[in-house]
């Protein structure tokens, strides 16, 4: 297998800090803006974003809660093992904000589509935008394209992207995996 790392540490975090200075110029102080991170690893950056407005923004109140789209996924049934679904903790009002939906790697679109259907049991959002770090494209099978981007990357099906975080793998990296 051929790893190749697309970001590593030092510009991982750089993008992360680039990505909130975007949404800053979108969103103000987020009096009316929320942020959503997918399970199970949508969560990770989500919680990165906030704790990094909350530096740049130390007076702002920034909701971010954790949504779980199992249930709503169009595979759930198709699959030989049963699906452990996580935990959702969305403890604010999402009806009329602006919602920000953030996952780690936007591939077919099948995710942020489930994610969006999930959401709608908490309330109806104003507006839903969509934050990824990883955005594979011309990979799509549902018309679905994100606000804000960390990289880019063009691949293959064959090809893997994979994230890793501190708090998970013990280091910040995406890597483009091809070959078994």
């Amino acid at each position: 297998m051929l790893h190749k790392p697309l970001l590593s540490s030092p510009k991982f975090d750089l993008t992360i800090k680039r990505l909130c200075y975007q949404l800053i110029e979108n969103h103000n102080n987020f009096s009316n803006t929320a942020i959503i991170g997918l399970q199970p690893r949508g969560i990770y950056l989500a919680n990165r974003i906030k704790e990094e407005l909350s530096k740049i923004l130390p007076k702002a109140h920034i909701d971010c809660g954790n949504l779980d789209i199992t249930f709503f996924r169009d595979d759930f049934r198709r699959r030989e093992s049963p699906l452990v679904p996580n935990a959702t903790n969305i403890n604010f009002i999402i009806e009329g904000k602006k919602v920000i939906l953030v996952d780690d790697v936007l591939f077919t679109g099948r995710t942020i589509r489930a994610g969006m259907d999930a959401m709608l049991a908490y309330g109806r959002p104003k507006k839903i935008e969509l934050l990824v770090l990883v955005d594979r494209r011309f990979s799509r099978e549902i018309p679905i394209e994100p606000d804000y981007i960390g990289i880019q990357v063009d691949s293959i099906a064959s090809q893997n992207v994979r994230v890793s975080w501190k708090e998970t793998e013990g280091t910040d990296i995406v890597e483009l995996i091809t070959g078994k």
